[in-house]
This record gives C-alpha cells, sequence and structure tokens, in this order.
C-alpha cells in the first residue's frame, strides 16, 4: 500500500517500528548486525548528519580554529563506521544505552522523534532528536540528528 494512501494508523505503526529499529542500530554490539540494520534502514547513499553539542560547537568555532562541527556520513561504509565509534564510545566505553521517547510523529516522507541515552541507573546523560528524511522505499535517504540536551 502507498504511503500517500496508507491510514493514520498504518503511518504511525510504520513510523514507530522505523525509530525502534533506527534505535536499535546505536546499540547493537555485533559489528555484522550493524552493518546488516544499516543497509536495511538507508539507501545506499543515505546521509546522516549529526549537529554534536552545544559546547563542542562552540569549541569548533574559537578563534584560530573557525570550524563548524557538523559530522556526516555518506554510504554504507561512512555510516557503518559512524555506528560503530559511536558503539564503541558511548554504550561500549561509557555503558549507555539509547532508547526513543514515545513522540514518534509520521509527516508525509518524514520521521521526527527524540531519543535519550541512559546511563546504568537509568539516569538521562543525553537527548537527541531526530528527522527522518525517507525514499519511497521507506529506507532512510537523510537523517538530520540533533543533540539538544
Amino acid at each position: 500500500m502507498a504511503e500517500a494512501v496508507a491510514s493514520p494508523e498504518i503511518r504511525s505503526r510504520r513510523a514507530n517500528e522505523l525509530a525502534d529499529r533506527y534505535v536499535a542500530l546505536w546499540n547493537e554490539p555485533n559489528a555484522e548486525r550493524r552493518r546488516q540494520m544499516i543497509a536495511e534502514l538507508w539507501t545506499e547513499d543515505g546521509l546522516h548528519i549529526l549537529q554534536p553539542p552545544e559546547e563542542i560547537r562552540e569549541v569548533a568555532a574559537r578563534p584560530g580554529i573557525g570550524l563548524s562541527a557538523v559530522l556526516e556520513a555518506r554510504g554504507y561504509a561512512e555510516l557503518d563506521a559512524r555506528a560503530a565509534s559511536a558503539y564503541e564510545e558511548w554504550v561500549g566505553a561509557q555503558g549507555l544505552t539509547f532508547r526513543r521517547r514515545d513522540d514518534v510523529e509520521p509527516l508525509h516522507d518524514v520521521v521526527k522523534f527524540t531519543w535519550e541515552a541512559v546511563d546504568k541507573d537509568g539516569e538521562v546523560t543525553a537527548v537527541g532528536l531526530n528527522f527522518l528524511i525517507l525514499a519511497a522505499d521507506g529506507r532512510i535517504r537523510r537523517d538530520y540528528t540533533f543533540v539538544i540536551g
């Protein structure tokens, strides 16, 4: 069934399932499974664009540095490297777990939701906002991620 004629309930269910699979990727310990998940989630030329927290952007913009702190990963190999490094740092080294909040919203070819990184005690250590722009087949073409807290 085409997305344009799918009922609001079906669109909502599909968006929730996509957000669940997306968040599961960042928690996945198995590298081969992560690569498989990336191919299932993104188009071959899919793009992940991350705007890091404000403090990192401020450091990058300092005089003498003058950079914008935006991370981009395009295509399966770069997405795999991005997911692997995120897993190693946040899940592996720091013991965090990513989970989505209950605010997934689909709108045409966009899915919006927020996620949290929680520590072993259940304390929220970070919050992010995602806008996923989907291809006709329902996979991610563009992934805009904002760390907001």
